[in-house]
């Protein structure tokens, strides 16, 4: 009975494996030095060998002759272990028996010693397939396992694998087999089958096993069946279902010469095929030209045609027509070719340049009219006329009678400037440059206290804009100018509080205001005399201090009674009086607020009942200030 040549040619020694040299060789040195860990983990592609391997390094540690990387082949122990029936090797697949109960079965059977070996190995084969609670029944046994226990794992994803397991075993990693090893290998083994084939055929195969030993020799056991013991390229690409390189290679000349013509014949004839098939031989071919080092195909082209094919790629995954995809990709690449290098299109544009002349503009000067006395202009005009004569006399000796004529034709031309109101040249004032100054940093702050303003009130901060003007900050002295109307002025006094609030917040707790009014235009001005008085003292209060006219002052109220009243009307700036509002204001006169307040009533007042009533304080001190 004949076997598939992918068990037949299974190796059996170290040596026979292919593109695993660093695994072998360390299996290989652990067995000769008696190195051996207890648990193993091999992981890798698909038929890259992880069983084959673990059934060679079994086979190597049950070995009569001792614990060797070359077993003898021979004794009882390698001969069951190569037919696969030896009692102590026991081989699991955990894609089958997966759960904690099968585990529980293996532990248990961990606990018997070896029937006739010297080991008792256990080979679990997809170990990722287990379950969460079969990989925690198995930590304990597989950190600390009898000494005569041996356990080899073999799995196609180690990122399923916990991190538990893996830090309990040596981890072996089997890397893709190249394609030129695969290839050769595969010649070796139909030269042993006594096969005729073409190179060629088998690099195709090679390629379709990706890496993969068993996928490269099942394609190979269908194509000795297929081609009748000759294996060439016609029969491969037939039996594979893809299309010839000579032709991919005839479809490239085709879109590089962009003829449509057999660009669409190609289409017709490809109908056969799937397009995702001949996307993907694009992409192969094109990967083989690059890597030829041809410069067929230039690597810019190559890059251009590789986005297009990925683009349809996925076209193809959303469902698309594939015939459609397929025409659409390949005038894609047609169109792809219609670009230019960058040294072209630079030397393109010096060419452009190259007739272009860029003249320097010499800046204008702005020359300003300066007072000439009239003889001095006259003086002037008759020495140029006179140069200008002379001049053309030596180089053109003109007749004297058009020497004459021109004369006369400039001085009338320059009679208009020698009138008398020349005598009075109207000056032009050259427009000083505008220096944009930048704004200090009372300014950015009164700025961001209008933003507060209208971000708790619109009405107020509108305002508030309009009627309070900014002038300067300096040492803790904010300085504002007014020009409120009578209704902004109630408006601004009713939310005085928060203003207040807002200054202090942004400007500091001990800033000062000086509040300058802006004085408007009587209707009729009368210029009277304005008598110097002596300065009013006013008595400080750290309570409450009445807002002033241009006096300097703490946070306080903004405007005063007579804001917005005429010039005539209004007190010299050195003779302003407090404002009535004030505490303590001895020329304010017998108004109630001019009266100092007693102590002993001081909680009766309104506002001081107010304030109570508002704070529910427990305790109230009223302390006289000395």
């Amino acid at each position: 009975m004949s076997l598939a040549l992918a068990r037949k040619y299974r190796p059996a020694t170290f040596d026979d494996l292919i593109g695993q040299e660093a695994v072998s060789q360390t299996l290989s040195l652990a067995l000769d030095s008696d190195r051996l860990s207890h648990a193993y983990l091999f992981s890798g592609l698909r038929g890259s060998g992880k069983t084959s391997t673990a059934r060679i390094f079994a086979k190597a540690l049950l070995c009569e002759k001792g614990t060797t990387s070359h077993p003898c082949g021979t004794c009882s122990h390698c001969v069951m272990a190569s037919e696969s029936r030896h009692m102590d090797i026991i081989e699991m697949d955990a894609a089958s028996n997966r759960k904690i109960d099968d585990i529980r079965e293996l532990i248990e059977h961990t606990k018997y010693k070896p029937s006739t070996a010297r080991y008792k190995i256990f080979i679990i084969d997809e170990v990722h397939m287990l379950t969460k609670e079969a990989f925690n029944a198995l930590l304990k046994t597989l950190e600390e396992p009898p000494a005569f226990v041996k356990f080899i794992l073999a799995t196609t994803d180690p990122l399923k694998l916990p991190a538990t397991i893996l830090s309990r075993t040596q981890h072996f990693r089997f890397r893709n087999i190249p394609q030129s090893v695969v290839a050769k290998h595969l010649a070796h083994i139909l030269n042993l089958e006594g096969v005729e084939f073409e190179q060629n055929a088998l690099d195709i195969i090679a390629r379709s096993g990706a890496g993969s030993v068993r996928d490269s020799l099942t394609l190979l056991d269908q194509a000795i069946v297929y081609s009748k013991n000759f294996i060439n390229l016609s029969t491969v690409t037939n039996m594979l279902g893809i299309i010839e390189p000579s032709v991919l290679a005839k479809l490239l000349e085709d879109i590089i010469a962009k003829d449509e013509a057999k660009v669409l014949e190609f289409i017709k004839g490809a109908s056969e095929f799937e397009s995702e098939m001949v996307i993907d031989e694009l992409m192969l071919y094109l990967k083989e030209v690059l890597l030829s080092g041809s410069h067929v195909i230039k690597p810019m082209i190559i890059e251009r045609f590789f986005r297009v094919l990925a683009e349809s790629k996925s076209l193809l995954n959303m469902g698309a027509d594939g015939e459609f995809v397929l025409s659409l990709t390949l005038f894609k690449m047609m169109e792809a070719l219609q670009i230019k290098e960058i040294d072209a299109m630079i030397r393109s544009l010096e060419k452009e340049l190259s007739g272009v002349e860029v003249k320097k503009v010499a800046p204008v000067r702005e020359v300003l009219p300066v007072q000439v006395p009239v003889e001095n202009v006259t003086a002037n005009v008759t020495e140029k006329v006179e140069a200008q004569t002379a001049e053309q006399t030596v180089v053109n000796e003109p007749a004297p009678i058009v020497e004459e004529m021109r004369a006369e034709e400039l001085v009338q031309e320059m009679e208009p400037m020698l009138e008398p109101q020349i005598e009075v040249p109207q000056e032009v004032v050259a427009p000083e440059p505008v220096v944009e100054t930048p704004l200090d940093e009372g300014a950015k702050l009164f700025e961001v206290l209008i933003t507060k303003m209208y971000d708790r009130n619109y009405d107020l901060g509108e305002c508030f804009k309009n009627s309070i003007a900014y002038m300067s900050f300096n040492e803790n002295l904010l300085t504002w100018e007014s020009s409120a109307s009578t209704e902004e002025k109630v408006l601004l006094r009713n939310n005085w509080s928060m203003i207040r609030m807002f200054v202090q917040d942004l400007f500091g707790f001990e800033t000062k205001i000086k509040n300058i009014s802006k004085e408007l235009p009587s209707p009729v001005e009368k210029p009277q005399p304005v008598t110097p008085k002596e300065p009013t003292p006013t008595v400080e209060n750290d309570n409450f201090n009445p807002p002033m006219m241009d006096m300097e002052e703490p946070i306080s109220m903004i405007e005063d009674e007579v804001l917005n009243q005429p010039i005539n009307n209004m007190p010299p700036i050195d003779d302003e009086m407090p404002m009535k509002s004030s505490c303590i204001a001895p020329e304010a006169g017998d108004t109630e607020a001019a009266k100092e307040k007693d102590e002993r009533t001081i909680l009766d007042e309104p506002m001081v009942a107010k304030a109570l009533e508002l704070f529910a304080p427990k305790k109230v001190r009223v302390k006289r200030k000395g």
